[in-house]
């Protein structure tokens, strides 16, 4: 999870209107709590299944929803999925104690921006709605660890296999949530292009599908971060 320090955005006179999503009233108390204390955040409603969740979506026009994978009625992940193709401004962070690769993968590929274990503390979940409203996307260390497959204290260190300039950008841009379109105009080439690179890295990690590669990229933001470069390759 991205460690920017976001303190200073904290505007109590706008705060970021957020929905709790969850089944259980006592998840819903809790995550309340959680973000009570922060000044620039207001919790404007709470939904108990996935289809409450998009009509209130719909009637309130949240800037964050904190959702639960697994809800009755459509579930956190189809929710998150139609919201955001009818809103997609609306940013998502799933909030669950189911953090298995294949959860955290499909919720990827739903377009959520965070998703993070329940068992996060309050100042970590504050951070994370501050940073996914930069457009960034958030994972808590243990849902990363779940990813990769390997224990918490395990550090993600150079990827294994060899990229150029412009693949290990790219794949900066993927880990940040950017689409195809966004990444071409960031970089100045067409999404034509961008599509070009994608299955070309795609090819090297041999995955056949989005979701791997947002897996391998989030595993190894923090080092095309450090060594992404703007030439091209």
């Amino acid at each position: 999870m991205p460690t920017s320090d976001t303190s200073h955005m904290a505007d109590s006179s706008n705060p970021t209107r957020i929905i709790i999503a969850d089944d259980h009233e006592i998840s819903r108390i809790g995550i309340r709590r959680l973000i009570s204390n922060a000044p620039d955040v207001e919790v404007v409603a709470e939904a108990v299944n996935g289809a409450q969740t998009i009509d209130l979506a719909r009637t309130l026009k949240p800037n964050l929803i904190l959702m639960d994978v697994l809800m009755p009625q459509v579930s956190g992940i189809e929710a998150a999925q139609r919201i955001k193709n009818e809103m997609p401004s609306v940013s998502i962070i799933m909030l669950s104690s189911a953090d298995d690769s294949t959860s955290v993968e499909r919720a990827i590929f739903a377009g959520a921006d965070g998703y993070l274990s329940k068992d996060v503390g309050s100042t970590e979940l504050v951070e994370a709605i501050r940073t996914v409203l930069l457009g960034e996307r958030v994972f808590s260390k243990a849902v990363l660890s779940r990813l990769e497959g390997k224990t918490p204290d395990v550090k993600v260190d150079e990827p294994p296999v060899s990229l150029t300039k412009r693949e290990e950008e790219i794949v900066a841009l993927v880990a940040k949530g950017l689409t195809s379109q966004d990444i071409g105009k960031k970089l100045f080439i067409s999404p034509r292009t961008v599509e070009t690179h994608r299955a070309r890295i795609m090819g090297k990690l041999g995955v056949n599908n989005a979701a791997g590669l947002v897996r391998f990229a989030l595993l190894h933001a923090t080092y095309f971060d450090l060594h992404g470069t703007t030439d091209e390759s």
